[in-house]
């Protein structure tokens, strides 16, 4: 279910049965036949220093930001927040969107839509997930040798567009 109406389900209930009935394909297996991309959203989450959480993740060999692939039927948004909720034991409000980001594929994964939330200022926070091995407050110079550089690419439109009010769109993590 989205952020959106994560709050009230009927509100999202009704907007989906506005919507009409679903739609049927005019060419049998058009549909089918289309790539399928996947989705993911993180929180650029700050403490009061001015720094960036990372996660560390026990499964991967580089940090992260909070955050995660969306499943089934979940917006960005909804995903960062339950997300942010498993790996950190946290309920936060998510701020507005900073980035949307296009990633090609790589090795296994497939190209990726990935969006950053401004997640707020957030002291303390502690790893309260088995998949997170600890979490680490880094400036981004910091972090920038324990990243992939297509995230430090994406964290510095974060925070320019953090600082200046306006979202940005990027690809691969170069504004276009």
């Amino acid at each position: 279910m989205s952020a959106l109406h994560a709050g009230d389900p009927a509100a999202f209930a009704v907007d989906v049965l506005d919507e009409g009935p679903a739609e049927l394909e005019f060419v049998p297996g058009v549909a089918s036949s289309r790539p399928t991309k996947t989705c993911a959203g993180g929180a650029l989450i700050r403490d009061s220093a001015g720094r960036v959480l990372f996660v560390v993740p026990a499964y991967k060999t580089v940090l992260d930001i909070p955050g995660g692939m969306t499943e089934d039927n979940e917006s960005p948004k909804a995903a960062t927040i339950r997300e942010i909720r498993e790996e950190l034991g946290l309920d936060v409000e998510l701020g507005p969107l900073l980035v949307v980001d296009w990633t090609p594929r790589n090795g296994v994964w497939r190209d990726c839509h990935q969006f950053v939330f401004d997640g707020g200022v957030v002291n303390g926070a502690v790893a309260h997930d088995p998949e997170l091995s600890g979490v680490a407050y880094l400036t981004l110079d910091e972090a920038k040798p324990k990243i992939y550089p297509s995230l430090h690419r994406r964290l510095t439109l974060a925070v320019a567009a953090l600082e200046s009010g306006s979202a940005r769109y990027a690809e691969f993590g170069r504004e276009v």
